[in-house]
């Protein structure tokens, strides 16, 4: 297998908005990054995935961009981050950026030209058509966050396409001259220093010829059919080897596309060497697994479900065909110790069996700030809590087709973005020390005793394990380009895989629940040594104890 360096990396997201507030304003920021690369490096980290910070009004959390080679006001400026990456760099920490192209802003120039004439020499640059005759829009194409993905505009008596918020208008990708911008503006980062990106629904920038109409079935479900719809366009590996060709090709740097609506037969398309298109695919697959598409909230996981899917993309990236990620949050999706495990009673258990689990598959590893100090899911009791855009549009949906406030904030409290996005827990003084003013968003009440200062004082913590997991991997190649073999697919309560390679042969096995577990060997011949446990001292007798963890060497 060929070796890389962003194979043998982990990825560690920062949510620059919630992670560390430097000015007391209640908003994170760059310098905030900066002040805390000694923290991050303590831990291992080796590259950074960075969340947007352009130029944005912030109607989607900076995913809806002004301008693309500017900083916003509310993280810094330009001169900051050039200081970040510069300390980024004595520390050998790498950065990815994040490239969101399948849309700009609204308020970009690009858009607030074209939305003024069709005679705007930007006009092309976005995706245009007349609504039908009675006035309704041109098709039945509907937003990610909820309804129709047309919008009027009065000046030019069209409608304008967005997949997401109206303020995040689509860019038409079919346009050379646009694209020949956005090869302009990744050039721009990545002449600063950059490492790479992470681009921010990739499959979905090349639209079908015509935009016909979505034919949805009553046994589909609709947020799925849009999905499966809007990505993998005709045109889409093209645009991406022409990107490729224009940019990537020039730099050493990695590129991962967020993989909406990928399915694993796909996979090598995206990323098998050849093609020269993109290093890693960032698929969602497991992440639906658990959800419950009727109230938008989660069902109890289903791991049989979820180790095939694990399976599904470990045999559809083979050695030859492409590398794959493995992730178990990010900034749009729940905390993992309150969504796969116990929060309360098994914390420590939970975050450390999850972390097993993440750094011990056949990909990259994407950790998001707070999994290594075990933060969890904030208890919202009130709608007026939330502050996700996808989560008050669905509010406002629900509401007068008669869900009660009540009953909302039950199933949101599920599934929320605004989960992750709570300010990180540094220490146990005001605020968890995220900021010496008001927080944009409220504080987890945990902070007491979640918190980064002091899972770094204490030997054992959640923090330590994550070291030692970081040191494990990079030590033993075999956990990294190792084959990898589920032994209990079926198994509901167990999860024991194997990885295997001339660099080592290892055996993992998981108790994925909070009860005690019988369970026999897996295996013929008994392991060589234990490698790593989240229980102190073990002689292994069939038992596994709740949440447990074993890493065996064979």
């Amino acid at each position: 297998m060929q070796k890389n360096w962003w194979k043998e990396t982990f990825v560690y997201q920062i949510y620059p908005r919630s992670f560390r507030d430097s000015n007391g304003d209640g908003i994170g920021d760059i310098p905030g990054i900066t002040q805390s690369l000694d923290y991050l490096k303590t831990l291992g980290v080796e590259t950074i995935w960075l969340s947007p910070i352009y130029k944005s009004p912030n109607d989607d959390n900076g995913y809806d961009v002004a301008d693309y080679c500017d900083i916003m006001d509310d993280f810094g400026t330009m001169d900051d981050f050039d200081e970040m990456l510069a300390e980024m760099k004595k520390r050998d920490i790498r950065l990815i950026m994040d490239l969101v192209v399948n849309h700009s802003s609204d308020e970009h120039r690009w858009f607030e030209s074209a939305k003024k004439s069709k005679l705007s020499p930007y006009r092309d640059y976005y995706i245009w058509r007349e609504g039908k005759p009675d006035g309704s829009p041109p098709n039945n194409w509907t937003s990610i966050f909820g309804g129709s993905a047309w919008e009027y505009n009065e000046a030019t008596n069209d409608y304008y396409l967005h997949l997401f918020t109206k303020k995040q208008p689509d860019l038409n990708w079919e346009n050379p001259f646009l694209r020949q911008e956005v090869y302009k503006l990744m050039r721009f980062w990545l002449d600063k220093g950059i490492d790479g990106y992470r681009m921010d629904v990739i499959p979905f920038i090349s639209k079908r010829r015509g935009l016909p109409d979505i034919p949805f079935h009553e046994d589909v479900p609709e947020d799925l059919t849009q999905v499966n719809w809007y990505a993998n366009g005709p045109r889409l590996h093209e645009f991406l080897h022409e990107m490729h060709e224009n940019v990537m090709k020039h730099y050493d740097c990695m590129t991962v596309g967020e993989g909406i609506g990928v399915l694993p037969h796909q996979a090598n398309l995206y990323v098998e060497p050849a093609r020269r298109e993109l290093d890693m695919i960032y698929h969602f697959d497991h992440m639906f697994a658990d959800r419950n598409f009727e109230t938008g909230g989660l069902i109890p996981t289903p791991w049989p479900k979820i180790k095939k899917i694990i399976d599904d993309w470990d045999k559809a990236l083979p050695e030859e065909k492409g590398w794959n990620t493995f992730y178990l949050t990010n900034h749009d999706q729940p905390r993992p110790i309150s969504r796969y495990g116990n929060a309360h009673s098994y914390r420590h258990k939970t975050a450390t069996m999850l972390a097993t689990l993440l750094f011990t598959q056949r990909a990259t590893p994407y950790m998001y700030q707070g999994e290594e100090i075990g933060m969890s899911n904030f208890p919202f009791t009130s709608v007026d809590q939330f502050n996700d855009v996808w989560m008050i549009n669905q509010y406002n949906e629900r509401s007068p087709q008669g869900v009660a406030d009540e009953v909302f904030v039950k199933q949101a409290n599920e599934w929320s973005r605004d989960h992750a996005r709570t300010p990180f827990q540094w220490n146990d003084q005001d605020q968890a020390g995220f900021t010496e003013g008001e927080p944009w968003m409220v504080v987890n009440p945990n902070y007491k005793e979640v918190n980064a200062e002091k899972a770094v004082s204490q030997a054992g913590s959640i923090f330590h394990f994550y070291r030692t997991m970081i040191a494990l991997r990079k030590m033993h190649k075999g956990l990294i380009y190792g084959d990898f073999h589920d032994l209990t697919p079926n198994h509901e309560k167990v999860y024991a895989y194997t990885r295997k390679s001339e660099q080592g042969n290892y055996l993992v096995m998981l108790n994925v629940t909070e009860r005690v577990q019988i369970f026999e060997w897996p295996v013929e011949n008994s392991p060589k040594r234990l490698l790593q446990g989240n229980y102190d001292g073990r002689n292994y007798e069939g038992i596994l104890r709740p949440f447990e963890a074993l890493i065996y060497e064979m």
